[in-house]
């Protein structure tokens, strides 16, 4: 959808388009008729062969739209695009406590979380450096930021769930890894870059996750929250190792992982199914890694021209043997 024009006074002259087909149509009303007699019909078929009748409008049509659709290209329309930003780095941190394990999304939420993660790495811009951090009761950088999507599905693929959440030292550690990235050899100050965290808790141990946000605030950097659960999800606790299990309710805590992503600038995103979440991934690969800018496109117009005196040049000599 164009809008605007860099050029919006040239636009006046579709005034001389439509003054042109205003005469063309003026034309044919006034064109003169003439009556000849004939006795011999077939003679006449053979001297005064039928005309194109109304087809021989179609490539004086055609031409009119095409010089309109040149004085749109000559007015210069622009349309805002996404771009792949140069340098860009995405830290995608996922939660591998035990309530991961949670049976309320098929076949379980870590492996859900595994299947829509890995379509996300796949979707991402080629130029977008992508790390994976995991965490637990302890954050751990499992690939640092590359180019190269192999290692990080690898690490996807070979999570393993771990007791207790630590949301905060997460977000910590991924700015961590962000600050401490080197571009053409020196430090990369105020970097372009995000944190994905998707959890289904709150933080149980570390950093609480308040305490994260203003880190995240001074760096610049937002993090995007991913609630991914329902409050009816439940796993089976045996604490002691002794096959005498408890069944525990886990729901997924929305409302932490919201303030998180609000305070840090970032989209809250809730996924109850498998479903949702791969809906959410799709939204974030359209987002991240990019930058909107004003684009003028006015070859593509000068393109559909071209292609519309084509058209009136071949249909023309289809049917009155002449170019126009």
């Amino acid at each position: 959808m164009i809008e605007s024009f860099l050029e919006p006074r040239r636009l006046w002259l579709l005034a001389v388009v439509a003054v042109l087909a205003g005469i063309y149509v003026f034309m044919q009303f006034r064109r003169p008729r003439y009556t000849v007699r004939f006795s011999n019909l077939d003679l006449l078929d053979k001297l005064a062969p039928k005309r194109p009748g109304w087809r021989r409008h179609i490539a004086a049509g055609l031409l009119l739209f095409a010089i309109g659709t040149s004085v749109l290209a000559f007015a210069k329309p622009v349309k805002t695009v996404r771009v792949a930003k140069e340098r860009s780095t995405v830290i995608l941190a996922i939660d591998v406590s035990l309530s991961m394990a949670a049976t309320d999304i098929k076949p379980n939420r870590l492996e859900a979380a595994q299947s829509a993660a890995n379509d996300f790495v796949k979707s991402l811009p080629p130029n977008i450096n992508l790390g994976l951090v995991s965490f637990a009761g302890t954050a751990r950088l499992l690939v640092p930021p590359t180019q190269d999507r192999a290692p990080v599905q690898n690490a996807i693929n070979n999570l393993k769930l771990d007791k207790a959440t630590a949301i905060g030292d997460a977000v910590k550690l991924s700015l961590d890894v962000i600050a401490n990235q080197a571009v053409d050899g020196q430090q990369q100050k105020n970097p372009n870059a995000a944190i994905v965290l998707i959890s289904d808790g709150e933080t149980t141990v570390g950093l609480p996750t308040a305490d994260s946000i203003p880190l995240a605030k001074d760096a610049g950097i937002p993090v995007t929250t991913i609630a991914f659960g329902t409050p009816d999800g439940t796993i089976m606790v045996d604490e002691f190792g002794d096959g005498n299990g408890q069944l525990t309710r886990v729901p997924v805590n929305v409302p932490e992982l919201r303030s998180l992503a609000e305070g840090t600038g970032g989209k809250a995103y809730t996924a109850e199914t498998a479903s949702d979440l791969s809906s959410v991934y799709r939204d974030l690969k359209s987002t991240i890694g990019y930058t909107k800018e004003k684009s003028e496109v006015s070859d593509r117009f000068v393109f559909v021209a071209i292609l519309l005196m084509l058209g009136a040049a071949g249909t023309s000599l289809k049917w009155s043997d002449r170019m126009i």
